[in-house]
């Protein structure tokens, strides 16, 4: 008898508390700061190296470019060439959101932005392009970008 009232008397503790629960799409959760979420594209920063699209485990990330002639900038000197980003995806079917992509990446081009509501009705949506990984800049942590980068504000580009 004395362990049905102790255990009637947690139930009631507990029941007395009140809700843990958020009601999500109504009210957004907070997240930590260095949550994972998606990953968001720097492009002025990515080289077109490969090195990501090489180390991920899922075959996730295609990667275009292009080289272009730049010309000397002294006399005497000679052309150099640059790459020239002309597509970057990721496809978030495919995404194990492992990292592997963002650690590797030498020229911190890549980045965990906390968004995490971006479901789609239709898989072929979650294939995201530059512009789109370019656009969860916005909400990347000021802590984990690169020095001296100016975080865009809504409306500005």
């Amino acid at each position: 008898m004395k362990g049905l009232l102790k255990g009637l008397t947690t139930t009631a503790k507990v029941l007395a508390r009140g809700s843990h629960t958020v009601q999500y799409p109504h009210v957004e959760p907070d997240l930590p700061v260095r949550s994972r979420g998606v990953i968001a594209l720097l492009e002025e920063n990515c080289t077109s190296c490969m090195l990501c699209a090489r180390e991920c485990p899922d075959w996730c990330i295609t990667i275009d470019s292009h080289k272009e002639t730049l010309p000397a900038t002294t006399e005497g000197g000679r052309d150099r060439q640059k790459n020239v980003l002309d597509r970057f995806d990721i496809d978030f079917s495919l995404c194990m959101y492992c990292g592997i992509c963002i650690e590797v990446c030498p020229f911190d081009a890549l980045f965990w932005a906390p968004d995490f509501a971006y479901a789609e009705g239709d898989i072929r949506n979650l294939l995201h392009d530059k512009e789109r990984l370019g656009g969860w800049m916005r909400t990347v942590p000021p802590a984990t970008l690169p020095e001296g980068y100016d975080v865009p504000q809504a409306g500005e580009e």
